[in-house]
């Protein structure tokens, strides 16, 4: 029997003596290691915190103590020792463990996470809400040293040091080496400001603190005494200036001074940042070779560290957008392209390479994208950011204020619109078109396959305005890729099948289904005209007017919310036109966050998939016919 299967609980993890953690690390990289491999997940992230997981788990009590981790990613060690081992092997599938902390899973998950950034401000949250209370307990955030490129840390971190309540942060800082050991007090020592890490920190840092007026005091201060040692641009520095009391640099691997030092710092009662360096994807050599390929990563082989399901078949959307941006560019010296944190999952790593003056990573910074974006927009430029669904939301405010109502022609390519797999409802793009059809002056459009997205790509920069391009994770349909690009007819759908039954209007993912649905129901003597409408914003009303006219009887289809959707804007429109007797079903996502999953058993389960919507279609012309 492993050490692990012993811990149960937290409580259990208490009562070893130090000696045999190690060992208890051990055996959590190698379940870990062995759950990633057969169902993927974010491994790296996970391996380089297991040591500074126990520690916590040794030194704090969950779930009276808070530990809030940011994004979550790195929480699998969490799992496994707050009573999931048994079911950890369920990781990330259908009605499985979430790869993220989740309260409905355990009390010992204290917040629901998945996107970057949102420790601090929820943990500042717990903090004020114990002490009204009058409770006991510690909090904890534990943030990574890439989150922190994140506006919302620093909002975070600004209100938090002003409280100074009694919570702690943990950075996480997987991006340095540890330095030499010189001695006991060289846990304490702060890396100077010539550092990479600092470096960075500063530059992301000075603008905040330009626009406080405490801020501007301490850059005057930290500029007169730049010559001084105590004086360097430090870490320290710079976290004592928002009111928290630094410690570190500390060995993020090194199991007795992490708990030694979480002992002491359990007794303080005001805001302190530890400083921890780790080393992401340790224990397992080909993360830590390539811990971006092991950040998030399918299947893959543990001995060789290859991963086994690769994009394989038909190109990617992801990719047909990338390489369709660099021809584009190639042409007009105006085409920029904007990522944040993520020029490879957006497909922008070809562009950074062949135009890098062109190219920009804001970080993860989605808000300050945007109007970076509308910026370069209105100096002359066609910006494109590229950018996941789910992340989108976070500039919501942007995009309507900053590029909508100044009618500034900035693309979005949005990636990952539908579902997109085992990250589950915190990354599902299930909202797009409805949080963004309402805003004056955009244009919105889904393509049906990955050869129209190229044609719709060259649409939205030709345009002038706002304009978005919504398509799924994954691969196409291996369909011609023409080397040339069409611009568009703006509003205009394209009609696919002609039948004398009913018309279906699908969009962007589900015209294919679609299609395939018509053709089976079409064997049982129902014919039906299958529409591509392509933009969700504007209509292509004349057609759609004429269809319902026509038959008196529409099937939409979307892989979005209902609520303010593409079937929402044909009913708004049969509505404006006095067309209310037109009998509408609407098939797309219902009123609640969809679960993780393999897309196709979302599809399945949502009845978007060819056989849901041929039962659903049967079923609904049954009633109205």
């Amino acid at each position: 029997m492993s050490l692990l299967e012993t811990i149960n609980s937290p409580e259990d993890l208490k009562r070893l003596p130090v000696s045999r953690l190690p060992e208890l690390a051990a055996d959590l990289r190698r379940t870990i290691i062995l759950t990633c491999a057969a169902n993927g997940g974010h491994l790296a992230p996970s391996l380089g915190v297991v040591e500074l997981t126990i520690a916590l788990h040794k030194v704090f009590t969950t779930p009276s103590d808070k530990i809030v981790w940011d994004v979550g990613h790195q929480a699998y060690a969490h799992k496994l020792l707050t009573g999931r081992r048994e079911s950890f092997s369920t990781l990330r599938t259908l009605d499985g463990i979430s790869g993220f902390p989740k309260r409905h899973e355990s009390p010992h998950d204290s917040f629901d996470v998945g996107h970057s950034s949102t420790s601090i401000s929820a943990a500042t949250g717990f903090a004020v809400a114990r002490d009204l209370a009058g409770r006991k307990g510690k909090v904890l955030a534990v943030i990574g040293d890439g989150s922190m490129t994140g506006g919302i840390a620093y909002e975070g971190i600004n209100h938090a040091g002003h409280l100074n309540k009694d919570m702690i942060i943990i950075l996480n800082d997987n991006e340095m080496s540890i330095a030499e050991n010189v001695g006991a007090l060289s846990t304490f020592l702060i890396r100077t400001a010539s550092s990479e890490f600092v470096q960075r920190f500063k530059k992301n840092t000075e603008s905040f603190l330009k626009r406080l007026e405490v801020g501007k005091g301490v850059l005057h201060v930290a500029r007169k005494m730049e010559e001084s040692f105590k004086g360097l641009f430090t870490p320290g520095m710079l976290f004592e200036a928002f009111g928290f009391e630094y410690i570190g640099p500390i060995d993020g691997h090194d199991l007795p001074a992490l708990i030694e030092t979480l002992e002491n710092v359990k007794k303080f009662d005001n805001a302190v940042l530890i400083h921890v360096l780790t080393k992401k994807g340790m224990g397992y050599k080909p993360a830590e070779d390539n811990p971006a390929l092991f950040h998030g990563v399918g299947p893959f082989d543990i001995k060789t560290g290859k991963v086994l399901k690769g994009k394989g078949g038909a190109a990617s959307y992801t990719g047909v957008f990338g390489a369709a941006l660099c021809k584009l560019a190639a042409e007009d010296e105006r085409i920029t392209a904007i990522t944040a944190a993520m020029p490879d999952g957006t497909g922008l790593t070809q562009f950074s390479k062949e135009f890098p003056e062109r190219f920009f990573d804001v970080g993860i910074a989605e808000q300050h994208g945007v109007t970076f974006a509308a910026g370069l927009a209105a100096g002359g430029y066609r910006p494109v950011f590229a950018v996941y669904s789910s992340f989108l939301q976070r500039a919501y405010d942007q995009v309507c204020h900053d590029v909508c109502l100044q009618n500034l022609p900035v693309t979005f390519a949005i990636d990952r619109g539908g579902v997109v797999g085992s990250d589950g409802p915190t990354h599902h793009g299930a909202f797009d078109l409805s949080y963004l059809r309402h805003l004056p002056n955009l244009t919105l459009m889904a393509p049906k396959d990955e050869n129209e997205l190229q044609h719709m790509l060259a649409t939205a920069i030709n345009l002038g305005t706002p304009a978005a391009v919504r398509y799924p994770r994954g691969n196409g349909y291996g369909v011609a890729l023409d080397q040339t690009f069409d611009i568009l007819p703006v509003g205009r759908a394209e009609l696919l099948r002609k039948g004398d039954a009913a018309a279906i209007l699908a969009l962007g993912t589900m015209v294919r289904p679609a299609f395939e649905a018509a053709a089976l129901l079409d064997a049982e003597g129902v014919a039906l005209t299958v529409v591509n409408a392509r933009f969700v914003k504007p209509l292509d009303d004349t057609l759609i007017i004429e269809l319902a006219e026509k038959y008196g009887i529409l099937i939409t289809i979307e892989e979005n919310a209902l609520q303010g959707g593409f079937g929402s804007a044909v009913l708004e429109l049969l509505e404006q036109r006095g067309l209310n007797g037109t009998r509408v079903l609407r098939l797309g996502y219902p009123d609640a966050y969809i679960p993780q999953g393999e897309q196709h058993e979302l599809r399945t389960m949502m009845g978007l998939d060819c056989s849901g919507i041929t039962d659903s279609i049967r079923n609904f012309l049954k009633s109205v016919i």
